[in-house]
C-alpha cells in the first residue's frame, strides 16, 4: 500500500472544548475541561446534510490526538477515512477524537469513583455537544464507537451496557478474559511497588520519571485497572490492591469486582445480552498472537455470542497486539455500512 502520510487532508480537523462535571469526581485533580478533535469531511461547509458520527477511543497511554498527529509510514485516522472513501469502501463521516488521558495513563471509558465517570462524559456530555454544534445525524442509530486495546474494551463494554446509545461498535483487541490478560501481572506489580515503598511511592516516582520505561508503564496500567474495576477513593491513587502485598494471594472480594467488568462474564447478564441485540452492528477482532493473550477472551466471548444467537462479526488475524491500525480498513467500512443500511 502506498504511503499516504504526506497527503494533505481534503477535509479538516477542528477543536472544541467540553467543560465536564462527569469527571470532576476523579481523585487526581485531572483537568475537567477536555479537548475533542473533530474531523469534518471535504465539502462539509457547503453541504446541507448530516453525517454519521464515529467516535475513536484510543488505547492505554494514548489520547485521541495521537490519532491525528503525523507518524512515520502511517496514516492518521482522518487520512485513512479519506482514502477508504476514495476507494469506495465507505462514505463520508464526522469522526471525533476525545482527549481522555489521565494521571493513571488513560482509562477504560467506564464510570469510576477514582478515575472519573468517563462513560457519562462520553454519553451525556460529549455526544449532545457534538449533535448541537455539528451536522451530525441525530440519535443513537447514526453513531458508532470503535477502538483498540483499552479503546476496544471501551467499545465492547459500551455495547454491553449502552446499546441504546450507539448504533454500532467495533472492538479491536479489547481487554477481556481477565484471568489471562491481567492476573499474570500481579507478581510483577508487587515487585515494582516493593521497590518504591508502595502505591504512593510508585506514583511519585512515575511523576518524576524522565522517560517512563516498560516496567513503569505496565505497573501503572495494572494500578489503573484496579482504580477502574475496584476503586477506593480513600486509598493511594484510588486503588485497592487485588492481592495480598506480601504473599500475592488473591483477594477474592476485590478480584470479583474486577471480574464483574470482564466482557466474558458480562455477557451472562441478560441486560447486557439485550443491550447488544439493540445494535445494528458489532465487530470484534484480535490477533492470534496477541502478547496479552486477549485472543482467548475474544474466542470465549464470540463463542458465547454465537450460542446466544447475538449477531456479530468476528475476525482473527495473523498478528500481535502491536501495529494493527491497518485493521481499521475493515472496521471503519463495517461501521459505516451498519449505520447507513
Amino acid at each position: 500500500m502506498p504511503i499516504h502520510n504526506f497527503k494533505p487532508l481534503a477535509g479538516r480537523v477542528v477543536d472544541i472544548e467540553i467543560a465536564s462535571t462527569a469527571i470532576s469526581n476523579n481523585v487526581y485533580g485531572d483537568p475537567t475541561t477536555r479537548r475533542v478533535g473533530v474531523y469534518l469531511p471535504p465539502g462539509y461547509e457547503t453541504s446541507f446534510h448530516d453525517y454519521p458520527l464515529l467516535v475513536d477511543l484510543v488505547g492505554f497511554t494514548g489520547s485521541g490526538y495521537s490519532h491525528l498527529g503525523w507518524k512515520p509510514f502511517q496514516e492518521t485516522v482522518p487520512q485513512r477515512i479519506e482514502r477508504l472513501v476514495s476507494e469506495g469502501k465507505m462514505g463520508p463521516v464526522i469522526a471525533v477524537f476525545p482527549d481522555c488521558f489521565t494521571t493513571m495513563g488513560g482509562n477504560q471509558y467506564v464510570n469510576s469513583a477514582a478515575i472519573g465517570n468517563w462513560a457519562d462524559f462520553l454519553l451525556d456530555e460529549m455526544l449532545p455537544t457534538l449533535e448541537s454544534q455539528f451536522h451530525v445525524r441525530p440519535g443513537p442509530a447514526n453513531r458508532g464507537v470503535f477502538g483498540k486495546s483499552s479503546g476496544g474494551y471501551g467499545a465492547i463494554v459500551h455495547g454491553l451496557k449502552y446499546g441504546d446509545r450507539w448504533g454500532a461498535i467495533a472492538c479491536h483487541s479489547g481487554d477481556m478474559g481477565f484471568e489471562w490478560c491481567y492476573k499474570p501481572w500481579f507478581p510483577k506489580l508487587l515487585r515494582a511497588l516493593h521497590k518504591h515503598d508502595g502505591v504512593a511511592g510508585f506514583m511519585a516516582h512515575l511523576a518524576e520519571a524522565v522517560t517512563p520505561k516498560d516496567e513503569l508503564l505496565y505497573t501503572v496500567m495494572t494500578l489503573a485497572m484496579g482504580a477502574t474495576y475496584d476503586p477506593d477513593p480513600e486509598a493511594p491513587a484510588g486503588v485497592r490492591l487485588p492481592v495480598d502485598p506480601h504473599t500475592c494471594v488473591v483477594d477474592e472480594e476485590a478480584w470479583a469486582n474486577w471480574l464483574a467488568w470482564d466482557p466474558v462474564r458480562m455477557i451472562e447478564n441478560p441486560d447486557c445480552q439485550a443491550s447488544l441485540r439493540k445494535l445494528k452492528g458489532c465487530f470484534i477482532d484480535c490477533g492470534d498472537k496477541d502478547q496479552f493473550d486477549l485472543v482467548y477472551g475474544a474466542r470465549q466471548l464470540t463463542a458465547r455470542l454465537e450460542s446466544l444467537g447475538i449477531e456479530h462479526t468476528y475476525e482473527e488475524f495473523d498478528g500481535t497486539h502491536s501495529m494493527v491500525d491497518y485493521r481499521m480498513d475493515v472496521s471503519l467500512p463495517f461501521l459505516y455500512r451498519a449505520l447507513t443500511t
